[in-house]
């Protein structure tokens, strides 16, 4: 039997190639309403699950950031909205007035779902900050608040990784100041004490921790301020979860947004960079969720990510 090819011609596969790669880097991903500070996690069913912030439309500063939605994929081009999953009217301790439910975060332990969020317990809300947490048997869905992490200071931006040996670490901080440690087995409560995290330079907030072949990243933004340009995305690397840290530099300069605030995960054999920018409203208080592929070098530093939002 003859084999029979069917020629194609170069120029054609090139360009079904790059169309592919384009939409696979359609940025914002979120376009129907303003989100923010995406932290994104892999879990067992397969699926990327992206935790952002919500800017409420019409802004007033940071203040109406509030009603918090879930998105997710297998492809990294269709996206899910999984719809509104917690508001500030749900949280018990909450400040009476609502809003500032601002950058969460979530972890999976023993079949739990743990979403932590910062939100204050006071009209002065930024002396009343509290990281509140909400459990549920699934990762984007039935979320009842069950309290907060008691015995820490009023800062911001929870971040929870979870090591490969299962032992859980929580971070957060904001202002300049980095704080880290230990979770007890019930992912409510420090074990031990938390510790500065050494040798961070210029760190503003947006803490985020991930390993990849036995070392440790800690990614923040910074203070840059100049020429009309803010936030940046810096790293630092470390044999350890708690440091210290070896500072690295920027691995993202800044988008058109007043802030920025990030995640890098490994999703299917790629890793990628989230983050956010305002190139849909033109606005720095509401902003949208973007990725773009993210790249090591030998050594296992990063290279600069490639905004590819707007293109």
């Amino acid at each position: 039997m003859k084999k029979i090819f069917l020629a194609v011609p170069l120029f054609t596969l090139a360009a079904a190639l790059i169309a592919n790669d384009c939409q696979a880097q359609k940025n914002p991903f979120v376009t129907d309403i303003y989100t923010a500070d995406p932290s994104a996690h892999v879990w067992a069913d397969g699926r990327l699950y992206v935790y952002p912030s919500h800017d409420v439309a019409p802004p007033k500063g940071c203040d109406l950031m509030d009603r918090y939605h879930v998105y997710s994929t297998d492809d990294m081009v269709h996206w899910k909205d999984h719809g509104e999953i917690l508001n500030s009217g749900q949280v018990p301790w909450g400040r009476k007035e609502g809003g500032f439910m601002w950058a969460p975060d979530c972890a999976y332990k023993n079949g739990v779902y743990y979403y932590y969020f910062p939100h204050p317990s006071g009209t002065e809300w930024n002396k009343t900050w509290k990281i509140g947490v909400a459990t549920s048997s699934k990762p984007a869905g039935d979320f009842k608040v069950q309290g907060y992490i008691e015995g820490l200071e009023s800062m911001i931006d929870p971040c929870v990784f979870t090591d490969t040996d299962g032992q859980v670490y929580f971070y957060y901080g904001g202002g300049g100041k980095c704080m880290g440690g230990k979770l007890k087995d019930n992912m409510v409560a420090i074990d031990g004490e938390l510790k500065p995290m050494e040798g961070l330079v210029d760190f503003h907030e947006a803490s985020w921790v991930h390993k990849r072949n036995g070392i440790y990243y800690l990614s923040y933004s910074d203070n840059y301020d100049k020429d009309g340009k803010h936030n940046r995305m810096c790293y630092a690397m470390s044999n350890s979860p708690l440091g210290p840290w070896e500072y690295k530099g920027v691995y993202m300069e800044s988008t058109d947004s007043y802030t920025n605030h990030g995640s890098i995960v490994e999703y299917k054999g790629q890793w990628y960079a989230f983050y956010h920018n305002s190139s849909l409203s033109n606005h720095d208080w509401l902003r949208s969720i973007c990725v773009d592929k993210l790249y090591y070098n030998p050594d296992g530093t990063i290279q600069m990510v490639k905004q590819t939002a707007g293109k």
